[in-house]
C-alpha cells in the first residue's frame, strides 16, 4: 500500500510518501516540504499568532492535495513540539485537523525519541549493538539509548535549533556573548540528562538524525565507507567546535553558500551547532555517525508493524 507521513514540525511541514508492505523496506516515492519556521510566529504569551496558524493551514492543505495526487491510501499526520507546547495548541490542532480532514496525532517528546530510535535501529541493524541517539529539531532535542528495537532511556529537552535561535541568538550574525550564553544554557539543561544516561553501557554507535545534523555533518564531517556499501557521514566533535565561530561570523543569507547548509537552515544552524556540540560534550562523545532515517521513517515503520500479515498464496 502507499502511505504518507505528514510531519508538522517547528521548522517545516514535511510530507513523505512511500510504498510499504509488511516485512519490507519502505520505498520513498515523494518528499514535499514547506518551510515555516514556526518560532517566528510565537507571541510573547507562547501562543502561535494568527499569521502562523494560517501558514500552517495553507501548508497542510497543500500537503493534503499532494497526498491525494500521489494516490496515498492512508495519511499518518503528526505534530511535534511547536504545536504541542503552544498555549493555544488546542485551537491550532482543531484548525489543522479541519484543513487536513482527519485527526492529528500530537507526539510527546519521549514518543518522538522512541519513534526516531526505532528508525535508526532498523537502518543500522541489530549488529550495531548499543546505540546512543541525538536528534535536533526546531523546538526540541531528543536523546535515546538502548540495545533493543526501542530505547531503554529516552528524553526530550527544549533545546531545539529554532527555539534557541529566537531565545538566545536574536541578532544576525550573533555576537560572542550570545553564543556564550546559549552554550551555558545548553550545558545547564543537559547536565541532568547526562547523569540519567550515565547508567547506560558505553555505546557501540553514536548516531545523529535530523536535517540539522545531516547539514552539519556535510559541513564539518567526512565520509566513510559503510558496511552495506552505502557511504556514511561521520561528524567529529572537535571539527564541529572549530566551525561554530566561523558560522557565527557569517550572516544568515550567506550561509547557504556553505557545503550542506540549505536555505531553510541558514537562520538556525548556528544554534543547532552549539546545542549539538554541548550535547556531545555532556555525553562524552568524540564523534557521531549520521542516519538518513529519522522520525518520519519511524512513524512509517511502526504503522507497518500494525498491518495484518497474510500467508503467501499457493
Amino acid at each position: 500500500m502507499r502511505l504518507g507521513v505528514l510531519d508538522i514540525g517547528s521548522n517545516t511541514v514535511h510530507l513523505l510518501v512511500a510504498d510499504v508492505l509488511p516485512g519490507g523496506r519502505p520505498l520513498a516515492t515523494t518528499s514535499q516540504r514547506t518551510v515555516l519556521r514556526l518560532m517566528r510566529y510565537l507571541a510573547p504569551d507562547g501562543s502561535i499568532t494568527e499569521d502562523g496558524v494560517r501558514a500552517l493551514e495553507a501548508a497542510v492543505a497543500q500537503a493534503r492535495r499532494v497526498a491525494a495526487d500521489e494516490g496515498v491510501d492512508e495519511l499518518l499526520a503528526t505534530a511535534t513540539s511547536a504545536v504541542r507546547e503552544a498555549t493555544n495548541g488546542a485551537d491550532v490542532i482543531a484548525r489543522i485537523e479541519t484543513a487536513l480532514g482527519q485527526p492529528l496525532q500530537v507526539l510527546g517528546g519521549e514518543t518522538e525519541a522512541r519513534f526516531t530510535f526505532l528508525a535508526v535501529r532498523r537502518w543500522f541493524g541489530w549488529s550495531a549493538g548499543q546505540i546512543l541517539l541525538f536528534d535536533i529539531g526546531g523546538g526540541s532535542l531528543e536523546l535515546a539509548a538502548g540495545s533493543e528495537e526501542l530505547p531503554d532511556v529516552a528524553e526530550s529537552v527544549p533545546l531545539g535549533a529554532g527555539r534557541m535561535t529566537v531565545e538566545y541568538l536574536p541578532h544576525d550574525p550573533p555576537g560572542d556573548a550570545e553564543i556564550d550564553a546559549l552554550r551555558a544554557h545548553a550545558a545547564e539543561v543537559l547536565a541532568p540528562v547526562a547523569s540519567l544516561f550515565s547508567s547506560q553501557p558505553r555505546p557501540d554507535h553514536v548516531v545523529g538524525s535530523s536535517k540539522a545534523i545531516r547539514s552539519l555533518a556535510k559541513l564539518a564531517g567526512y565520509p566513510m565507507p559503510g558496511w552495506t556499501g552505502i557511504e556514511r557521514m561521520v561528524l567529529p566533535r572537535a571539527s564541529l567546535k572549530a566551525w561554530i565561530p566561523r558560522l557565527a561570523r557569517i550572516p544568515a543569507e550567506a550561509r547557504q553558500e556553505l557545503p550542506g547548509i540549505t536555505p531553510d537552515r541558514t537562520f538556525q544552524i548556528v544554534a543547532g551547532a552549539v546545542v549539538l556540540h554541548q550535547a556531545m560534550k555532556a555525553m562524552d562523545v568524540e564523534e557521531l555517525e549520521v542516519s538518513p532515517w529519522a522520525l518520519r521513517e519511524g512513524v512509517l515503520l511502526r504503522y507497518i508493524e500494525s498491518l495484518s500479515w497474510s500467508a503467501p498464496q499457493a
